[in-house]
């Protein structure tokens, strides 16, 4: 509760969703991350890709990952903005990366893409914001 009170009291744009709205983007887009970074995962294990088309996935889940406990548990504005930007950046490699082996585990990562950019447009304006 006290990390909401924290982000509610940031000053943000007004373009900025409503917090309610974080939750049910995040449950939709995750079910495609599951599925596509499986599905990453099961071809180098089954050796059709080598680790390195698989590895800014991995970098890319933990970055995403780690920005809850940056935004709300550290309560860092700017490491969380860096933190974004390294999410949005593993996911472009990604998305190239896999794109010559299988073109629809690229395509289905653009949903993810369009909300990582506008995250990451949120979040370096709030960091702006709130200097």
């Amino acid at each position: 509760m006290e990390s909401y009170n924290w982000y509610q009291e940031l000053i943000k744009p007004l373009w900025a969703p409503p917090a309610f709205l974080f939750g049910p983007v995040w449950t939709f887009l995750y079910v495609f991350i599951f599925i596509s970074f499986g599905k990453v995962f099961l071809m180098v294990w089954q050796k059709q890709i080598r680790f390195m088309v698989a590895l800014p996935f991995i970098l890319n889940i933990i970055f995403n990952l780690a920005f809850t406990s940056i935004q709300f548990g550290l309560k860092n504005n700017f490491l969380a903005g860096v933190d974004i930007l390294l999410v949005l950046g593993t996911l472009i490699w990604a998305m190239v990366a896999i794109f010559p082996f299988a073109r629809w585990i690229a395509y289905i990562q653009i949903p993810y893409l369009f909300w990582v950019s506008f995250a990451t447009a949120l979040q370096l304006t709030i960091t702006y914001l709130n200097w």
